[in-house]
């Protein structure tokens, strides 16, 4: 019998009440240990996944520190995400925990495309300084957000718009078209690799911020064209977003990953699939989440604001997030009591089969050292 137990957890948002069906906003399970409750207990929530079983929640709660798996009311349903309103659904969990938990030391677990998310938390609820998505305006509730005590950045991406302007395909001519290619682009054409020559990566590169710039100027000049006929939003595909030479070129960033594989399998056979991130999006979610140039869910800016102690923990045969960016994070955060651990391991801690006992192991000692 496992020496923790779970619950779950529903509650609504100051932005959001209980749906018509019954449901509230925020739902997620709450792992504890058995006997005297914790006092110390990490949260982790992801802009799309649902983290409510998260696989490290029963290793910490059997290390005597509750855990709870968090999602917010974007949960399966990022093509409407708003940075504001997850924050503050994010807070009604955090709030759960102090208030409904009896914690005293609420840890943000940063883990995933959720790294960022925690990081604008945590930055946000020390002070308010993002900006609205155009034509809205910033919820009061923003305002009243808990702060967290320790930030963990577990195998992160850096930010929304980052990992996806890495991952694009920008040898991409018709957005509208999934099957349109410049040839002198392609990252699959093998004339050009890999490897990849410098010329090759910096012009990809410089593409690839190009496409992100374009999507986001379209979406400016979209809303107004709706806006002039009485419309508000529309929605929009995206495609090919399985690109990064990185997938293809192990020299570029070197770890023990296996070169040609991503999340979703053969990058190449999932670039030209209609499956990746951001493959739906309305204008506004466009602009709140993925645009380089208007997103606040860039890691940047919000590491840089955290000061509290942090722990950066990158799997070294992750095939999606790689050294260089865990370094980034690591150096990015404002934190003078920070460390950087990189472990043997796949993005989910599968392989080897002691991965998450060792990472759970690593959390634990560590909040030995930061709790008292």
């Amino acid at each position: 019998m496992p020496n923790w137990t779970k619950e779950f957890v529903s509650v609504v948002s100051a932005t959001s009440a209980r749906n018509g069906a019954g449901f509230n906003p925020c739902q997620g399970i709450y792992f504890k240990p058995e006997g005297p409750a914790p006092k110390t207990a990490l949260i982790a929530t992801h802009y799309n996944v649902d983290f409510s079983e998260h696989y490290l929640g029963p290793y910490l709660a059997a290390r005597g520190v509750g855990f709870l798996g968090w999602n917010t009311r974007f949960r399966g349903n990022e093509a409407f995400f708003l940075l504001e309103h997850a924050l503050i659904d994010i807070g009604a969990g955090v709030r759960w925990l102090q208030e409904s938990a009896g914690i005293e030391h609420v840890v943000l677990l940063g883990n995933s495309g959720g790294g960022s998310l925690m990081g604008a938390y945590q930055s946000q609820a020390l002070g308010v300084t993002m900006t609205p998505t155009p034509d809205l305006s910033l919820p009061d509730a923003l305002h009243d957000l808990i702060p967290a005590h320790l930030y963990i950045s577990l195998c992160a991406h850096l930010g929304r718009p980052e990992v996806l302007t890495d991952w694009f395909d920008p040898s991409i001519i018709d957005e509208t078209d999934p099957t349109s290619i410049d040839e002198s682009l392609n990252m699959y054409n093998t004339d050009h690799g890999p490897p990849y020559s410098p010329d090759f990566i910096r012009r990809y590169r410089r593409a690839q911020t190009a496409r992100n710039h374009r999507i986001t100027k379209w979406c400016h000049s979209e809303l107004i064209r709706l806006k002039s006929l009485g419309m508000t939003d529309r929605a929009f595909g995206l495609y090919r977003t399985w690109a990064d030479l990185r997938l293809m070129d192990g020299t570029i960033d070197p770890s023990e990953r296996t070169v040609g594989r991503c999340y979703a399998g053969n990058p190449k056979t999932a670039n030209f699939s209609p499956r990746g991130i951001g493959l739906t999006n309305t204008l506004r979610t466009w602009l709140s989440m993925w645009s380089l140039q208007d997103s606040h869910c860039s890691g940047t800016e919000h590491l840089s604001r955290i000061k509290q102690p942090a722990l950066v923990i990158q799997s070294t045969g992750d095939t999606g997030v790689f050294p260089s960016d865990a370094r980034l994070i690591f150096s990015t955060l404002g934190s003078s009591d920070k460390t950087l651990e990189m472990i043997t391991g796949d993005h989910y801690l599968q392989h080897p089969k002691t991965a998450r006992d060792h990472v759970a192991d690593m959390i634990s000692d560590w909040l030995k050292l930061k709790v008292t």
